[in-house]
């Protein structure tokens, strides 16, 4: 898997201020900083990648208004949005290959939230925030 497949992704969908960043140097700072983007309103939604996506996950999730998930399969990374209004995405380069982080990654993009009973869900989810 590579930046290039990701933001071919972007481009096609229109995402082009969509925070991204596809390295594992220092995944703390470079989540952190993708998250900041997401939470502050400066991008949409964000993608990380890193060896297994755990990582990258664990350090966007403590910013606040950041709701990332991991996605191996495409069905999670719908249902995520669908249900979670996930909106950073992380990825596993060791995981997944380029062929099926190119359709996760379409997936996730095509998805959105759809609101009802999962708005309520997700209410409560953000409401441990500081605790």
């Amino acid at each position: 898997m590579n930046a290039p497949i990701i933001r071919t992704a972007l481009l096609v969908f229109g995402f082009g201020s969509l925070a991204l960043f596809a390295q594992e140097e220092k995944p703390e700072t470079e989540a952190e900083k993708v998250a900041l983007a997401v939470a502050d309103g400066l991008a949409p939604l964000g993608i990380l990648v890193c060896g297994s996506g755990q990582g990258m996950c664990m350090a966007a999730n403590k910013v606040s208004g950041v709701r990332a998930a991991v996605c191996s399969d495409t069905f999670s990374a719908h249902a995520v949005r669908e249900h979670n209004d996930a909106n950073v995405l992380c990825l596993g380069q060791r995981v997944v290959g380029p062929g099926l982080a190119q359709e996760i990654v379409d997936t996730f993009l095509d998805a959105e939230f759809e609101g009802g009973r999962h708005a309520r869900r997700v209410g409560k989810i953000m409401d441990l925030e500081g605790r």
